[in-house]
């Protein structure tokens, strides 16, 4: 197989590997949209179940210091009725103290119990947007991932199909000529270049006239000197004379 049919083989495996890549691009940006949703609705699912625990948690909280507020009004009470009991000043004195240390232990638990309102109503308003913001996610990820799970996988057919061009093109391609394309390829994104009126048509060097005429000879592999492109002669699209337009007409 000649320099001059592996240059072809090159060129066809330049688009094919364009195509990959715009694919593949593709592929990792649907998918990565994807994941990216559901990871932030598992995310917001994980934030609601915590609100809840936590809400939970104070709510339990406020019952057990409300619980202890009735005892302590039921002691009360008491120890009012004992202080009406009292024949001594020291009696009145000590059930007095023990009246006072009850109100404070009182006033004490209704303010812990108005602090744990507050916070279970600013946490209930918080959860509130989470749940929202959760529920219209959802219903996105409902409207949309049957059609992107489709696009994904006209994507995945395409992708194997082009590989599949590419490994039969492949083929054809002496291994270490492949292997130099792959490394300029990985390193540039594209490894061939069309030489065109003495230029590189990647980089847009001028050419020095001797390489040039190697390169239309296509007797051996030649890479650019400035990007390192594997180059292949290509002619010059014609030019129109000038002043001629495609669309006169003759008078």
């Amino acid at each position: 197989m000649t320099i001059s049919d592996q240059l072809e083989i090159l060129k066809s495996l330049a688009v094919v590997d364009t195509a990959l890549s715009g694919l593949l691009a593709e592929l990792e940006a649907e998918g990565g949209a994807l994941t990216a949703k559901k990871t932030q609705l598992e995310g917001l699912e994980a934030k609601v179940q915590r609100s809840e625990q936590s809400i939970g948690e104070m709510e339990h909280t406020r019952n057990e210091l409300m619980l202890e507020i009735r005892q302590m009004s039921v002691q009360v009470s008491k120890s009012r009725e004992k202080l009406s009991r009292c024949r001594t000043e020291r009696e009145a004195n000590a059930a007095q103290r023990e009246v006072e240390e009850l109100r404070k232990l009182y006033r004490d638990r209704e303010v812990e119990i108005e602090k744990i309102n507050a916070l279970v109503e600013q946490a209930r308003i918080e959860m509130e947007g989470t749940v929202k913001e959760r529920d219209a996610l959802r219903g996105e990820l409902g409207e949309s991932e049957g059609a992107v799970q489709t696009r994904l996988s006209e994507l995945q057919a395409k992708t194997a199909q082009h590989q599949a061009e590419k490994d039969a093109l492949v083929k054809g391609v002496k291994p270490q000529i492949f292997r130099r394309y792959e490394m300029i390829r990985k390193r540039r994104g594209s490894a061939v270049s069309a030489a065109i009126g003495s230029s590189c048509t990647e980089c847009h060097i001028a050419l020095p006239p001797m390489l040039f005429q190697q390169i239309m000879q296509a007797q051996e592999m030649i890479q650019c000197p400035s990007c390192n492109r594997i180059l292949y002669y290509q002619e010059p699209s014609p030019t129109p004379p000038e002043g001629s337009t495609a669309d006169s007409q003759p008078g």
